[in-house]
This record gives structure tokens, sequence and C-alpha cells, in this order.
């Protein structure tokens, strides 16, 4: 009877370590995050000291920090060219000539087969019970299976970031009577980059077609179908259509092909009129910086996003001046979790530029003035101005 009380104490007690497992290791997809968490679980009651060592394609760009604590986490190569990104307790339980009566367990962070870099754990007192081993490998499997997900994720991330920025590095010239300055900026958490995007289409007489869009989603996928937006947008562009009709031929044709949903947000300018006609497809309204600075929200109607066939763009037409500086965004710019976003676009309505800026700096001080350069979400902004003859 005690042997079976025992095997099912042991039983609950490996079921308990490998709940609380997965509970505290990899609740991000950043590497260096789920190193720290292995070493506070092993800590918390397996051993003294901990410290996770990971090969050097795990670490990404080696960085100098220190946790919460205070403990240095250089980025220190071992002999085995492994990198120390994560310690915990007692440090030097860890050091080849420390205090501990055992040498470290080395523990291997491996899943599918591949070898991600090492768990080492050391105690003042000794070694290990077979309890405690069989715990360290489960958590160092757990930790390596996450690993692996980071590192296929910051791969998607690199690919669908170089495709989103060679697909903005070149957007089309517009016509020379108008300044004109963009930004793309990928979030600052870390999420895989989205669609948005921006473009601008010469036109005859002196016009240009402004275009800002964002296809709904993130990853490769929403990169890949912006591009096939940008490509539809070009062609049906050079028909010279108005704005709302250019969004009507686009929303049938993603309809019709099965495209992603994407908002859409078409400015044509006219400088020898001070005209621009503007068509949404379910975007935020864009903004206008007068002389002194001041910002107004143009009331654009935001018909049905592309790619729902249901058309209904209806045109808008407004004056702009060469003193005008003509702004459009993706929600990026404005949106904040947990907010309204009539309060989100307030704070815009309420930015406040220097007078007589370039369209250069005012478009950087709109996103230094928001945090573009911090926002959840990618960031897509294009500033236009009539030149002065």
């Amino acid at each position: 009877m005690t042997a079976i009380s025992t095997g099912h104490a042991e039983r609950a007690r490996r079921l308990r370590a490998a709940e609380d497992a997965a509970e505290l290791i990899g609740t991000t997809l950043d590497a260096r995050t789920t190193c720290r968490e292995l070493a506070r679980f092993a800590c918390r009651s397996l051993c003294d000291a901990a410290a996770v060592e990971l090969l050097p394609d795990e670490v990404g760009p080696v960085a100098h920090e220190r946790d919460a604590g205070g403990a240095p986490e250089a980025a220190v190569a071992s002999p085995a060219a492994l990198h120390r990104v994560a310690i915990e307790g007692r440090t030097p339980l860890l050091e080849p000539h420390g205090p501990a009566a055992t040498a470290p367990v080395s523990v291997p962070l491996l899943a599918h087969g591949q070898l991600h870099g090492v768990l080492l754990a050391a105690r003042a007192g000794g070694g290990f019970t077979a309890h405690e081993t069989a715990t360290l490998h489960h958590a160092a499997r757990l930790a390596a299976v996450h690993l692996a997900h980071a590192r296929r994720h910051a791969a998607a991330r690199r690919t669908a970031l170089d495709l989103q920025r060679a697909l903005l590095a070149e957007p089309g010239r517009p016509h020379p009577n108008l300044e004109l300055a963009t930004r793309y900026l990928p979030a600052d958490s870390g999420t895989l980059v989205g669609g948005d995007w921006c473009e601008t289409v010469r036109l005859h007489f002196g016009r240009t077609l402004l275009v800002m869009g964002d296809v709904m989603g993130h990853g490769l996928e929403a990169a890949v179908e912006m591009s096939g937006y940008r490509a539809a947008l070009r062609y049906v562009a050079s028909a010279e259509l108005p704005p709302h009709r250019v969004l009507r031929q686009l929303d049938a044709a993603a309809a019709r092909d099965d495209r992603r949903p994407a908002t859409c947000l078409l400015a044509q300018i006219d400088p020898a009129r001070g005209i621009a006609a503007f068509a949404s497809a379910g975007h935020l309204p864009p903004a206008v910086f007068g002389a002194d600075g001041t910002a107004r929200l143009l009331p654009v109607p935001a018909g049905p996003p592309l790619g729902t066939g249901a058309g209904g763009y209806e045109p808008v037409r407004c004056p702009l001046t060469a003193d005008d500086t003509l702004l459009m965004f993706t929600d990026g710019l404005v949106e904040r979790r947990g907010e309204d976003i009539d309060v989100s676009l307030a704070r815009l309505a309420g930015t406040r530029l220097p007078a007589r800026t370039g369209v250069a700096a005012a478009l950087d001080e709109v996103l230094l003035r928001l945090g573009g350069r911090h926002a959840e979400d990618d960031v897509a902004v294009l500033a236009a101005r009539i030149r002065r003859r």
C-alpha cells in the first residue's frame, strides 16, 4: 500500500511540475524571453542557479543586457560556441571553480531532432533526484519547442518585412508639381508585419493619384496580397478614372479573385485647379494641416472594404492650396488598444505642427507626436503638398 501511495504521489508531483512548466514557459515568441522563463522555472524549486545557453543561430543580434535582478545577461561565448542569454539564482554555482558540491547538470534543449542549446542547473547541496532530473528534461524540451516556434516566426517576419520594404522602396513618381514624403514603420511589438502600403500614380494634366491601403491580417500572405492590390491599382488607375470608380473596379476584381479584404483611401490631386478628389473603401479619413500648423480631418465617407463586392463608394472634393499639407495614413498611426477610434482621431486633429515646416519634417513631427515609431501595429503614412509656382 505504501509503495502504491508513493507512486501516486510521484505521478502527482510530475503532473503538477508539467502543468507549471506549460504555464510559465513560452508565453511569447521571443527566444530570449523563453530562455529567461526556463531559467526562472528551474530556480523556483529545482535548483539554486540556472543558465540557458543557445547556439549562435538561435540568439539573433547579440545584446548586452541585465535582467531585473541585476544579473548580467551578456552573450558570452562558451567553449562550445554557445551564447549565454539567461541566468538566474546564485550564479557562482555555475562557475567552473564555484562552490557547488557537484558540477552543474547540463540538459539539452532538443526538439524535433534539432538542438537549440543547453540548460545548466546547479544546487549547493549536491545532485538531483530522478524526479527533479525528469522535470528539468521536460522543461528543457518544452522550451526547445517554443524556441523552434520563435525561430520560424522570426524567419517568416524577416521574409515578410523584406518583401514589404522591397515593394514600398520604389513608389510611383508623383507629378513634379507635388511635394511628397512617405514612411513605413513595422510594428514595435514584434508581431508579423501587415499589408500596409502606399502608392503614387502620375496622371495627365499635372494630376497625381495618391493611394493608402491596408490589407487585413499579418504575415507573408498579407504582404503578398498587398502586392496584388498594388499591381491592380496601377492598372486601373491608368484609365484616368475618378477615385470612386477606381475603387469600384478594384473591389470587383478583388471579389472575383477572392482576395483578402483591404481598406483603401484615394486622393486625386489637381494642383492647377487647387482641388483634391477623395474616395474611401473603409479607410480612416485623411487630415490636412494648414499654414498655421493646425489640423482638420476631412469628412470622406468610408464605403465597404475592397474585396466585398458591395461597391457603393462616394466621391468628395475639397480645396487644397500650396499652404496645405495632406496627410494619409494607416490605422497603426492613431489606434491604441482599448481606445475608441474617435478619441484616437481627435488626438491627431489636435496635433499642431510648427508653421512653414517642410513636407518630410512635418511627417516626422507627426510620427513623433503620435508615437508612430512605437506603435502596436504597422504604420504607413504619406504627406503631400502642392508646389508653389
